[in-house]
């Protein structure tokens, strides 16, 4: 009875189904945030004798030490009160809104129209436009690692293949220029640069922005910069945008309001198209739109603010929150430095900083994940493990945390270094006895 069912049904294009069996998309199988994936892992107990420190979480609003400016907040109200953006918006977001971001971010080397800028919900969502426009199924991308975490699960949710190229903790986090040209092959249709970089605060030097430029144009791979924390660098540092440099190298630069204006919670952000010599032509353009018209993205309200957050945010409020952040920095560099088995990676921006775990001075521990487990166990304070950027024996301190608590957590990170530090002759002697 079962076979002329199923039959019928073949043969007449009828459903045949007797009983439930949903299943979930290989899409929704295929995607996995790494950080998740370590920190849900996690046997995360804090000592109840100590205050909670968290320095994993990259949101500079968390603890309040960082509000954003007044004119930011009355910009927001304004548009509110105005009553004019409570419909809905272009997919690529209103015209005058991408006319300011335009202007703001046009240069002589690099110049931009309002068509070259797509608005998005926040910088992640045009990370993701950007990675579908490029790539098909089966094609690889270039990301950096240690690097955000997004580009691997935006990219092989959609069948994309991840080659992870490596940067230099010696040479403060430069890339591998011969290790990221020797991953390139016919598949490869888009090289992600991230700077000023998560985790590694770095910021690249005008040279080396133009040896990853030179090696992109060899072998025709367009650029993904992801430029979220540019402007973003501390004083003696100077930050390029990878388009100002580029004389043929096409570019989708993403950026948004997130971390330089601290509002990540507003969801604004744009791609930035440079494209001098037509190489993505019409085709790369028209894919942005149909595909920004999926899903409605960014925010009306806060595209209504847009102009008076970008032209009347005082310089002052920028210098302030760099100052805060490199201080920060300073400090904690500072006094980890002096720690047995730690060597911190001073950055020179962005609001990250990664210390290295010699392994083998602390044996009671398998690796970073561990290492770090611990320190909540004991220290209740929480700092990412490097292996969830791809990375391991390492783990990142986000430096938005007040003054007060980076000297406490540091302090604390000492205590539990110099408890379970041990010197390779202190093993040898404890295995011979």
């Amino acid at each position: 009875m079962d076979y002329i069912l199923h039959l019928y049904c073949y043969l007449y294009g009828k459903s045949c189904r007797q009983r439930w069996n949903i299943r979930p998309s290989e899409m929704s199988i295929n995607t996995l945030n790494p950080i998740r994936a370590i920190v849900d892992g996690m046997k995360l107990t804090p000592n109840p004798e100590k205050p909670m420190i968290a320095l994993s979480i990259g949101d500079p609003t968390v603890f309040g030490n960082l509000p954003t400016d007044d004119k930011v907040l009355q910009a927001m109200k304004d548009a509110i009160d105005s009553n004019k953006y409570n419909g809905y918006a272009p997919s690529v977001g209103y015209q005058k809104s991408r006319e300011v971001v335009a202007n703001f971010y046009s240069c002589t080397e690099a110049p931009l129209e309002a068509e070259d800028v797509l608005l998005t919900s926040g910088c992640s969502q045009a990370i993701d436009l950007a990675i579908t426009v490029l790539c098909n199924p089966g094609d690889n991308i270039l990301v950096p690692c240690p690097g955000f975490s997004l580009y691997k699960t935006l990219a092989v949710s959609l069948g994309i293949q991840v080659k992870l190229y490596t940067l230099l903790p010696e040479k403060s986090w430069e890339i591998d220029l011969q290790h990221m040209e020797s991953l390139i092959d016919d598949r490869t249709t888009c090289l992600i640069v991230n700077n000023p970089s998560n985790p590694c605060g770095s910021v690249y030097s005008k040279e080396h922005l133009q040896n990853i430029l030179s090696v992109a144009s060899k072998h025709c791979v367009p650029i993904l910069a992801d430029e979220i924390y540019g402007d973003m660098v501390f004083p003696g540092c100077t930050y390029q945008s990878m388009a100002s440099l580029s004389s043929d190298v096409p570019i989708l630069a993403c950026g948004g309001l997130a971390k330089r204006w601290l509002v990540p919670g507003w969801r604004l952000g744009w791609i930035l198209i440079h494209d001098k010599n037509q190489i993505f032509g019409k085709e790369i353009r028209q894919g942005l739109v149909k595909l920004s018209q999926r899903i409605l993205g960014a925010c009306t309200i806060v595209q209504g603010a847009i102009e008076s957050i970008l032209n009347d945010t005082p310089q002052e409020f920028y210098h302030r929150t760099i100052s805060f952040l490199e201080s920060n920095s300073e400090i904690c560099f500072s006094e980890l430095s002096t720690v047995p088995g730690l060597t911190p990676v001073m950055p020179s921006g962005a609001m990250y900083l990664m210390v290295g775990i010699e392994m083998e001075h602390f044996p009671e521990f398998q690796n970073d994940v561990q290492f770090t487990e611990r320190l909540v166990t004991e220290q209740s304070v929480f700092c990412l493990p490097a292996t969830a950027f791809e990375y391991p024996n390492y783990f990142r301190i986000v430096v938005t945390v007040p003054e007060e608590m980076m000297v406490e957590a540091c302090t604390r990170i000492r205590e539990f270094c110099q408890r379970h530090y041990r010197t390779c002759s202190q093993d040898s002697n404890e295995l011979d006895q």
